[in-house]
């Protein structure tokens, strides 16, 4: 890998984990890992392009003929494309298809651009994840496969116990706090062959966690707040993006959205 690499644009493909959701901004809007990516690149680089055309909710099969054939006319030095992990989480799903429709993706990114970037996702431990992983698992091999095809980068925050810590994640327990999208654009900043400034990987101090009582008013909550809605999406076949458009949905050159902060 080249180090102090120049990257001159940026376009990110994906779903709520690249729009950036909960990485909650003062306006209401979201900032999350690529926002913050292209913030630190356009500061090395002057007339910095970048595009987001991540939109949450939507399946891997959306994202490859919805959002990859934009990203690969756009011709930036730099794609990154994460899904999949939507249809994994539902409760029947095609890895077949899946494997087609991220095939089909590649096929398309890797041609297109300097670096593609390619992701074995984190996720929260917990019930849910224990579910779910033999077909994350699944995923990541078929992700691992086609970067090795196709000369992409793959970044492994699935192997972070850091970024698997509970508290890393939001009360949906389905996105990463502020503080989980700040170490995700690090380790991608680090993949792409620039000077790390910290270590993403560092564990949190351990902390006792919290009684019985705290817990099981947690799972209400969660349950009552974002289980129930997501399972009644899943029943009517609707989903959180529908009708929502990207949030950058052009290469332009790159200013911070309305109420971000850096920091």
């Amino acid at each position: 890998m080249e180090m102090n690499a120049s990257y001159t644009s940026f376009v990110a493909v994906g779903d709520s984990f690249t729009e950036g959701m909960s990485d909650l901004l003062p306006d209401g809007s979201y900032r999350g890992w690529a926002d913050l990516l292209a913030a630190r690149l356009a500061a090395r680089e002057p007339g910095f392009r970048y595009a987001n055309l991540a939109v949450r909710g939507k399946l891997i099969g959306q994202i490859a003929e919805e959002q990859a054939p934009a990203a690969a006319a756009m011709g930036a030095d730099v794609v990154t494309l994460v899904g999949g992990l939507n249809d994994a989480l539902r409760p029947k799903v095609d890895m077949g298809r899946v494997r087609g429709h991220l095939e089909a993706a590649v096929e398309l990114l890797a041609p297109s651009c300097k670096r593609l970037v390619l992701m074995r996702s984190p996720g929260r431990n917990g019930p849910v994840m224990d579910r779910f992983r033999p077909r994350m698992e699944e995923l990541f091999t078929i992700i691992e496969e086609l970067a090795a095809r196709h000369g992409a980068l793959v970044v492994d925050l699935y192997g972070a116990p850091a970024l698997a810590d509970p508290r890393m994640w939001d009360v949906d327990r389905l996105h990463l706090t502020a503080e989980g999208h700040r170490r995700v654009a690090e380790a991608v900043w680090q993949m792409l062959g620039l000077p790390a400034e910290q270590d993403w990987r560092t564990e949190l101090p351990a902390a006792l966690p919290p009684g019985w009582a705290v817990r099981r008013s947690q799972d209400l909550s969660f349950a009552r707040q974002h289980l129930l809605p997501w399972v009644g999406r899943r029943l009517t076949g609707r989903s959180s993006g529908d009708g929502r458009p990207a949030k950058r949905p052009e290469l332009l050159p790159y200013e911070p959205a309305t109420g971000d902060l850096l920091s």
